[in-house]
């Protein structure tokens, strides 16, 4: 019906309803007690299952009232202090804001016909990026993604066409793709969707600390070479999923470097140092990389999706070029987002970061990934002192590995399944949403520290839930043992 369209005439409408839907979700978040209500999917299905959508309510605020019992009541909100589970951040409002206006207008990233100041917003972000990155600011390059897992598939997608232009590629088998172990598993997939084989992509053993051991890496380089295969390249992680490990990236450059082989540095995580005004320091030696994954929706505290891939030489971006006479003819002379992106029509995600900038600056950004990194510091001298726990990794960024060991239970298998059983039960209750995950084959639970509203006390308390529900697991298992 045209009287749903967005135009001058509907004006007013437009304001009416996404006033009344702000002001719900306003009214959500002022008056959330906990992360989530703890409804099971068999409990919420039905409600969803029972809507007929093909008989419309034909008005907002009735839709916006179904919506509520069917989500905005059991969301998951990020934005509470006791959120602890995945890489999920509180967002910050100039870039909420900017969503706002990036879905009223429309715009579509793909050519400058579709976007016209879009563009330009759009690359003066990457090359500021690329400024904080330490890439030369004439030949550097690239472009926003939807996230993380995209952005290391088009990273590897250079890395394999730059291999081929060295004229020494002959099949697929030969290549090798070197990653730690602890490496975000977007790697294998991306090796996968480029025809790889599994045996292509090899997994380098990390230290005590979780950062790949680059005696290892020179090893396998060596070995590959040995062997006659190509060493397409080498993924480096600035921020591990699990540990928030950053491997050691001078040492890495140099093995690349000697080797000739593609150096990619997977910052999805870890690029909030980029803007610390303490800790930059961290991710020394990211300069030399050759192309380096960012996702602003983790650690800049933007909505989902924002994100971006990076390259030193702006000229590799061309194996991801084609052209279209519809589209972006070879001719034209204007920039076409399309020719340095593997999607066509996308989003003007990078508003969120503008207004962010523009509102918030960098230093306040980079304020607050500080905040979160020093509160893990902390956390992490709560949990070494508490004989309950077992904590895995001193934490570089803003992550918490633990495992709850209880002194009168010798059965590692009993003890992981206390563990398993504790982070469901937390979340069943909704007080807190951890996450978890495993280390040496035994499960671990895993607090990511995104929000600078949690507190030591937050921590404190979640650990006594778990520890709790934990000890009522055992206590329970052991009666019916007897």
């Amino acid at each position: 019906m045209r009287s749903h369209l967005l135009n001058e005439t509907t004006a007013e409408l437009y304001r009416r309803s996404a006033t009344e839907a702000v002001e719900r979700v306003a009214a959500h978040i002022a008056a959330t007690k906990r992360p989530f209500t703890g409804v099971s999917p068999d409990e919420l299905s039905p409600a969803v299952d029972a809507i007929d959508l093909d008989r419309p309510l034909g008005d907002t605020s009735a839709a916006l009232d179904e919506l509520e019992e069917v989500y905005l009541r059991d969301a998951v909100y990020f934005h509470h202090p006791r959120y602890l589970a995945h890489l999920n951040c509180p967002v910050v409002i100039p870039a909420v804001t900017a969503e706002a206006i990036l879905a009223a207008v429309n715009s579509s990233l793909d050519t400058w016909d579709q976007s016209a100041g879009g563009t330009l917003i759009e690359r003066r972000l990457i090359d500021w990026t690329a400024g904080r990155i330490g890439y030369g600011p004439t030949t550097a390059d690239g472009v926003f993604t939807s996230g993380g897992s995209q952005s290391n598939l088009q990273a590897l997608l250079l890395a394999r066409e730059e291999t081929k232009t060295d004229g020494r590629t002959q099949h697929p088998a030969d290549l090798r793709v070197f990653t730690s172990e602890a490496s975000h598993f977007s790697v294998q997939k991306s090796a996968k969707l480029l025809g790889l084989p599994p045996e292509s992509v090899v997994a380098i053993p990390v230290d005590h600390d979780k950062r790949m051991q680059t005696v290892a890496l020179a090893h396998a380089l060596e070995r590959c070479e040995a062997e006659g295969a190509i060493p397409m390249a080498v993924v480096a992680t600035a921020g591990t999923t699990d540990f928030g490990s950053i491997d050691p990236l001078p040492e890495i450059a140099a093995l690349c470097a000697r080797y000739g082989t593609w150096m990619h540095v997977d910052a999805a995580y870890g690029c909030g140092l980029l803007v610390s005004p303490t800790r930059r320091h961290l991710l020394e030696g990211i300069e030399s990389a050759d192309s380096v994954t960012v996702d602003y929706h983790k650690s800049f505290f933007q909505p989902v999706s924002s994100s971006a891939l990076l390259v030193r030489d702006g000229v590799t971006l061309r194996h991801a070029t084609y052209y279209a006479d519809y589209l972006n003819p070879r001719s034209a002379p204007v920039p076409n987002q399309v020719d340095k992106s593997l999607q066509t029509t996308r989003r003007f995600d990078a508003l969120k970061l503008w207004m962010t900038l523009r509102v918030m600056g960098a230093d306040g950004i980079g304020e607050l990934f500080d905040e979160v990194v020093d509160l893990a510091a902390e956390g992490w001298k709560v949990l070494a002192a508490d004989p309950r726990f077992d904590v895995a990794v001193e934490p570089q960024l803003s992550t918490l590995v633990f495992r709850y060991i209880p002194s009168d239970v010798t059965s590692p298998a009993m003890i992981d399944r206390a563990n398993l059983y504790a982070r469901k039960a937390l979340f069943a209750s909704g007080e807190a949403v951890v996450a978890g995950t495993k280390v040496g084959g035994r499960h671990y639970l895993k607090f990511t520290l995104l929000n600078p509203q949690t507190t030591v006390a937050d921590i404190e308390a979640v650990l006594d839930l778990l520890a709790g529900h934990a000890r009522q697991y055992l206590g329970d298992s052991l009666v019916h043992a007897s």
